[in-house]
């Protein structure tokens, strides 16, 4: 095996090993999600919860069909098999289109998505005022600490301030409201996100290439086997050889 070949080989092992963790991170977090104990006031509000159903789903889908392309990758890579390095590389590319498609989309629906999270946590909270349920607490202390607000404008209740970020008591005195603050972070961020989906899209472009390349080598090391030489050739034959 030439030089390429051999660096094609180490760099699709190491990237379908992080691929398969990246995976089962997604897998993780979607279960987490869906079922965690914290997070189960996501489901339990009075909100048609269906694109919040759809997104687990998405998560564990695309967390399983990770981990089985990394499978597939690091089989192909290890054993020298041509037919799953094929396999590898037309999963994979599926993934790039996906993963292209996904950045576009959050690109241009950054807006859209700023505005149904608003929603959610306008009704969370509306709810909170009223019921004081754990598991909405959890939820309003998840989204206060993830966008450094509270509230939702105007004055904050007591219990309310619980699940406020924490700090010195003068930024406890005048927090930035989590409407505002979630719609400047998706309008702010909302290139950096294009440019991650990109950015991971060329990796996993660099190891498609790498997949070729290793798959046209095995090919090539098939078609034309090493020589040999009979146990029953003279020495003369084997001198010549």
């Amino acid at each position: 095996m030439d030089g390429c070949a051999q660096m094609c080989k180490c760099f699709l092992i190491l990237f379908n090993i992080l691929f398969a963790l990246v995976g089962l991170g997604l897998v993780a977090l979607g279960m987490w999600l869906r079922f965690g104990a914290e997070t189960r006031g996501f489901f339990d509000i009075d909100l048609s919860t269906t694109q919040f159903n759809i997104g687990v789903m998405v998560l564990v889908v695309t967390g399983v069909l990770m981990l089985l392309v990394a499978i597939i990758g690091d089989c192909g890579a290890c054993n020298n098999s041509k037919s799953a390095l094929g396999v590898f590389s037309g999963l994979l590319t599926v993934l790039i289109i996906i993963e292209i498609a996904a950045g576009v989309m959050a690109f241009m629906w950054s807006d859209r998505v700023s505005g149904e999270l608003v929603n959610f946590y306008a009704t969370i909270y509306a709810q909170y005022l009223k019921t004081r349920s754990p598991a909405q607490a959890v939820t309003l202390e998840l989204f206060n600490n993830a966008f450094d607000c509270c509230g939702v404008g105007g004055p904050i209740e007591m219990f309310v301030r619980d699940t406020c970020p924490k700090g010195s008591f003068l930024q406890q005195l005048s927090y930035s409201s989590c409407p505002s603050m979630i719609k400047d972070v998706f309008n702010s961020n909302a290139q950096l996100v294009l440019g991650g989906f990109l950015g991971t899209a060329g990796i996993m472009t660099l190891a498609l290439v790498c997949s070729c390349v290793l798959r046209r080598h095995v090919s090539v090391s098939h078609a034309s086997p090493p020589a040999y030489v009979l146990l029953t050739s003279p020495p003369s034959v084997a001198k010549m050889i």
